[in-house]
């Protein structure tokens, strides 16, 4: 029976060490890092992301802002904040809540972000550096995938990394990300999408094997070697309303050596990362 990757624990532990640095940049600085969330619109799920968010910095000692514009708001009104919060000494990051509504182009907001504030590490200069292999912020739930593997002890240098999908949020940073030359990375990494043949047969070479492809219950029992480590970035909601990864969990835990658990896997990794970078922004800031 695999061993259960606790995220809720791990967060709980590397939040409190956040609190302490926290704590130690004000006693050094006179104030507290700062994260400003922007969210368009009433989407009941980034409300709720985003209401999380704030709990978890004021748990660290990290400021916190919401500013909150209806779904019709303009796109120009948008940029026009995020210019002003751009320039905001006590900003130290900036957290726009995807999905936008439709009548905004996500790559133009996301851009405006000032880099020195790109917590979420989405923007072309995070992404850039991150290419080059001298990353700044990296992106939080690709982050918060690679701790609850180091945290754990579970080796990545020299493995087989396949990762199930290719979004710019999670699949394309986290394989860069595993590809660096760099401790909790060094891995041959693997990349399938909806368009590559028998993903099963590729699933089954991986030591460890990421899915965030968006699809309940994808990866299934028949697709994973034994002894792999399975790591389940999704989150999807049943007809019965049951919260459910991509990974058949119940069928996966009888042959993987380690896998992460939906809900308490990564979601309170991916948060607790985006209070890390908030905290990186602000030490970097005062360079």
């Amino acid at each position: 029976m695999a061993q259960i990757l606790d995220g809720k624990q791990l967060a709980q532990t590397m939040q409190a060490e956040i609190a302490l640095k926290v704590d130690n940049f004000f006693a050094r600085h006179g104030y507290r890092p700062g994260l400003a969330a922007v969210l368009v619109g009433d989407n009941a799920a980034s409300q709720v992301y985003v209401r999380n968010k704030r709990t978890a910095c004021d748990k660290v000692g990290i400021t916190s802002s919401l500013h909150q514009l209806p779904t019709a708001t303009a796109q120009d009104e948008l940029l026009h904040l995020i210019a002003h919060l751009n320039t905001d000494p006590q900003v130290s990051g900036i957290l726009v809540q995807l999905p936008l509504p439709k009548h905004m182009d996500e790559s133009v907001i996301i851009d405006a972000v000032a880099p020195m504030k790109d917590v979420d590490g989405f923007g072309p200069v995070s992404l850039g550096l991150l290419m080059t292999g001298n990353p700044r912020f990296l992106p939080c739930t690709p982050l918060g995938v690679q701790q609850i593997l180091v945290r754990n002890g579970i080796g990545i240098d020299g493995q087989h990394v396949v990762i199930v999908g290719r979004s710019n949020i999670v699949g394309k940073p986290l394989a860069l990300m595993l590809m660096q030359k760099a401790n909790g990375a060094n891995a041959t990494v693997t990349v399938c999408h909806s368009r590559s043949r028998d993903i099963g047969a590729i699933t089954r070479q991986a030591d460890i094997i990421v899915v965030a492809i968006g699809q309940a219950r994808f990866l299934t029992k028949d697709m994973v070697r034994p002894g792999a480590v399975v790591v389940d970035v999704g989150i999807n909601r049943t007809p019965d309303g049951k919260l459910v990864g991509d990974v058949d969990f119940d069928g996966v835990k009888e042959i993987a050596s380690a896998i992460t658990p939906v809900p308490g896997g990564i979601g309170p990794m991916t948060i607790t990362m985006l209070l890390h970078n908030t905290l990186q922004a602000a030490i970097l800031q005062h360079e």
